[in-house]
């Protein structure tokens, strides 16, 4: 997978610039989830009641990440699936299995309640990882979020590329139709390396509107 070149425009890693795109990244990361989390605080409590009352489990679950440079985290989402989804040889068949263990999605999952195939599909199950943004454990803009074993079997010798830079809550890869873009074509991997190599203020101002448009579609999504 290290056939990705290296644009000439992209920033040098320990330059000037590269450290101001940082900087204002991370300013544009404090501002933007700041606000949003104070505006959308009533879509938070309805979502939130909507999950509880849909079979009285948790309204959150966080989920086992690894961040930049190997960090543990804890993603939060709005709990989108039955209670004990983890018992998955109990739930799923045996076909969904190897889909799982093969793309770590699963194609109309069996698991997923009423209400999270609608949070799901507009992508409202992810909102509380605004939280995340605000305190620095992920960028508005960078590569999702994955759990360990899934970057060392999916990215081997470009795991550390990959976890180079900042985890977000939008990337290359899901602006480009997210499910579509599968790990087994190799699909996945290109699209989040090529924006390790390439990340710049216009490539992310470029990802927020594309999956602006991608999500007001339902491209992908699932």
């Amino acid at each position: 997978m290290n056939d990705h070149t290296k644009d000439p425009a992209a920033f040098s890693r320990g330059g000037a610039k590269y450290k101001s795109y940082l900087f204002f990244k991370r300013a544009f990361d404090i501002f933007s989830s700041g606000v949003m989390l104070l505006l959308l605080s009533w879509l938070f409590l309805i979502l939130a009641l909507a999950v509880k009352l849909s079979d009285g489990g948790s309204v959150f679950y966080r989920h086992p990440r690894v961040g930049k440079n190997g960090k543990d985290l804890f993603i939060p989402k709005f709990r989108s699936m039955r209670r004990n989804a983890d018992q998955l040889k109990d739930m799923l068949t045996p076909e969904q299995l190897e889909q799982y263990r093969r793309e770590y999605k699963i194609d109309n999952d069996p698991r997923v309640t009423k209400v999270g195939h609608f949070l799901r599909k507009t992508s409202l199950d992810e909102l509380p990882q605004l939280w995340s943004i605000f305190k620095g454990d992920l960028s508005v803009v960078g590569p999702r979020p994955l759990m360990r074993e899934e970057v060392k079997e999916k990215y081997g010798e470009d795991a550390e590329k990959l976890l180079s830079v900042k985890p977000g809550l939008i990337g290359w890869w899901a602006a480009n139709g997210r499910s579509k873009c599968t790990y087994e074509s190799g699909e996945r991997q290109k699209l989040e390396l090529y924006y390790v190599d390439h990340c710049s203020f216009g490539l992310d101002i470029k990802i927020v509107f594309k999956t602006i448009g991608s999500v007001l579609r339902g491209d992908g999504a699932q």
